[in-house]
């Protein structure tokens, strides 16, 4: 109950905000801002507005909040924030990120900026970064943080707690404690929940958990979220070579991974960028915007040749330009569901070598039963509508062929790209489309000529 109070709160303060905004009341929209919303409700108010305005809520945001506003902002606008700041501003802003989320913000900068930003930093903040910056941002590495509280085995629980007691705070999402040996090598963790309940004089290595296997530092970022979704995890710790453990990850970094995942697939079939800013200006949006399009009038001229060999045929049976988008568009339907349904399959790793044969071999038959099933409905009215037998078999047979010729194009498809190091969701809609266009012209028309011309 007192969540949705406070969710509805949140709501009532963002259009009192919207209000103060449009009446150019500044000095009540600060006070909203400062004093009654949340850092990511802020955020999510900047990824709301349209340039101008969003430019006039940033000067008005208290400087002790640009931090935490920063963290909770998309790549695409907080890049353009970063750009605004000095060496001198961003060091003061930065000041209490944790060591991860430091890294995956400094990566947005240029190289000589990050030196500056890493020169006005101590000894000890700056090597926890520099090793989170030392690997690639879409691995372990990038998402770990070097913030973690180890024990030793050998140590009895009640010397934990009042070790633990001497801290003013545990990092955040701390729900174990990670036990290593005297060379940092990992060795399990220790649950706080299970430790508040054993023996106080029991050592750690009687209570500890080991079945907790570690995530090595250079495993790509989907592969620890499908690992901390099928474990319920919430934090995990990242080793390196000879299970030195250099780290963890916390829940909320996997959900920001999950989050750009959907996203990536989603904008990718469109040909944007999973950070694509809703209200980017109107030149950043059309350049963006117009190689995709391109791409598409290239397929859409293929397509076009192909109708083009049957220019004759067209003439003679006006009927087949008529039918013609139906073969293509029902191809490219089919098409979609199997390339979608593959592409997913792939990203949560159920797909593999295994079990290839049994899916290709599931959408065969899958085609020919749909294909068949309005095939009839197909040829039954375009039999009726022009009154010619011959043209419903035609376009019939040549359903059948384009949904089969679809359903296993878009098995195999996502799966050669990958093999390619190509990403399926931003090439594999093009492709189908293309190639699905093709063969359902090239069968149509081309039984077409066979039997009219």
């Amino acid at each position: 109950m007192a969540e949705i109070l406070e969710k509805s709160q949140a709501r009532q303060r963002l259009r009192s905000l919207s209000e103060a905004l449009d009446s150019g009341a500044l000095q009540q929209v600060s006070r909203i801002l400062n004093g009654g919303l949340s850092p990511s409700d802020i955020a999510h108010l900047l990824e709301s507005s349209p340039p101008r305005q969003r430019a006039l809520l940033w000067n008005l945001v208290d400087k002790n909040l640009e931090g935490e506003v920063l963290q909770y902002l998309s790549d695409d606008i907080r890049g353009y924030f970063l750009s605004k700041l000095n060496a001198q501003e961003l060091a003061t802003i930065i000041e209490d990120f944790e060591s991860d989320d430091l890294a995956d913000l400094l990566q947005q900068l240029p190289d000589t900026v990050i030196q500056e930003v890493l020169d006005t930093m101590d000894e000890q903040d700056r090597q926890r970064v520099e090793e989170v910056l030392a690997y690639p941002e879409d691995t372990a590495g990038g998402l770990m943080n070097t913030d973690t509280i180890t024990v030793r085995p050998d140590l009895t629980i009640d010397v934990v707690l009042r070790y633990l007691r001497r801290h003013r705070s545990l990092p955040p999402m701390t729900d174990s404690i990670i036990v290593v040996s005297r060379r940092d090598e990992y060795i399990g963790v220790l649950p706080i929940t299970k430790m508040l309940v054993s023996n106080p004089g029991a050592t750690v290595r009687e209570v500890m958990d080991t079945d907790i296997e570690p995530i090595p530092v250079t495993m790509p970022d989907t592969q620890v979220a499908t690992l901390f979704e099928r474990y319920d995890l919430i934090s995990a710790p990242v080793v390196g070579e000879g299970s030195k453990l250099l780290g963890r990850i916390t829940i909320d970094d996997v959900v920001d991974v999950i989050r750009e995942d959907a996203d990536h697939s989603l904008m990718s079939m469109a040909g944007l960028d999973e950070d694509e800013d809703t209200f980017a200006p109107i030149m950043k949006t059309t350049r963006r915007r117009a190689v995709w399009l391109g791409i598409n009038l290239l397929t859409a001229f293929i397509a076009a040749s192909v109708i083009g060999l049957f220019e004759d045929t067209i003439e003679k049976v006006v009927a087949l330009a008529v039918l013609m988008p139906i073969v293509a568009s029902m191809g490219g339907i089919a098409g979609s569901q199997t390339l979608t349904l593959v592409i997913r399959g792939m990203a949560v790793g159920q797909i593999s070598g295994a079990n290839v044969a049994w899916l290709l071999n599931r959408e065969f038959f899958s085609g020919v039963l749909n294909g068949l099933l309005w095939a009839v409905v197909v040829s039954a009215a375009a039999t009726l509508w022009f009154g010619d037998p011959m043209i419903g078999a035609i376009i019939a047979a040549a359903l059948i062929i384009n949904l089969v010729a679809a359903a296993l194009v878009g098995t195999v498809l996502p799966l050669f790209l990958k093999s390619r190091n190509i990403d399926p969701a931003l090439a594999g809609g093009v492709i189908l489309t293309t190639v699905t266009d093709v063969v359902g012209f090239m069968a149509f028309l081309g039984l077409a000529t066979i039997f009219y011309g």
